[in-house]
């Protein structure tokens, strides 16, 4: 492993532009569970709640398990040491962006300040009838379904449902990222969402070299990762840090 994270942080250091890909396995080790899996979120909660058409037939319903599990329980997770790495490489000029999975907003947190979602974020909520943004607070959920401000539309937390396209902006500042990349850190994910796992993949085409960070082999393992740092994400990146000589 010594000598991985020593050839790791020499790639990084020599490569111009490096992009992180993270999912749901950075965030873990913050209490936060993965979705899905023997102990995911979708072994105890019906993934019906986060279907657009059911949300909308049944709102009262959808947000009361969707402030459960995203605002009473992972609202209080806080960013851990491999957030907090990324956040120290961009710092030093050694990460041009984090493209991430997640919703947790814990990148952002520990530091990154180019963080493109893929999938949203569950700090905002945006009305579904005039389309404004909210910060979320706790005077939103006074009223379940919450409503809308401005209007008294229907207000639905930033993140991508079932049967929502991913945020176009983000898509293409993924894409993009993903082929001026030449180091590709590739941090707790397993590689199966579509169409996330094709960023890593846009990266290997366009010429990177792929780092993985994960426990257990992944899909991508065997496919296109180049370096396997096998091992917990908070654990690793510290070894890492230390190699790049960070905080």
């Amino acid at each position: 492993m010594e000598t991985l994270i020593k050839e790791s942080a020499a790639l990084i250091k020599k490569s111009k532009y490096n992009i992180a890909f993270t999912g749901s396995g950075i965030s873990v080790e913050s209490g936060i569970p993965p979705f899905r899996g023997e102990h995911g979120i979708w072994s105890k909660y019906d993934p019906m709640v986060l279907d657009l058409n059911y949300f909308f037939s049944n709102p009262k319903e959808s947000w009361s398990v969707i402030k459960e599990i995203f605002y009473d329980y992972f609202g209080v997770a806080k960013f851990n040491r491999a957030h907090e790495v990324l956040g120290l490489m961009e710092k030093a000029g050694l990460l041009e962006c984090v493209i991430t999975q997640n919703i947790d907003n814990l990148h952002q947190e520990a530091g990154n300040t180019v963080v493109h979602e893929f999938h949203g974020n569950s700090k905002k909520l945006v009305c579904t009838s005039c389309q404004k943004h909210f910060d979320v607070d706790e005077s939103v959920f006074l009223n379940i379904p919450p409503g809308c401000a401005e209007c008294q539309g229907l207000l639905k937390p930033d993140f991508i449902f079932f049967g929502e396209q991913i945020p176009p902006d983000a898509y293409m500042a993924s894409m993009q990222a993903a082929e001026k990349a030449e180091v590709c850190l590739v941090i707790g994910t397993t590689g199966e969402v579509m169409p996330a796992n094709q960023i890593p993949v846009v990266a290997k085409q366009s010429g990177a070299t792929i780092i993985e960070v994960n426990p257990v082999k992944s899909m991508l393992t065997d496919r296109i990762t180049d370096i396997w740092l096998q091992g917990k994400a908070s654990e690793v990146m510290d070894k890492l840090a230390k190699a790049l000589v960070l905080e």
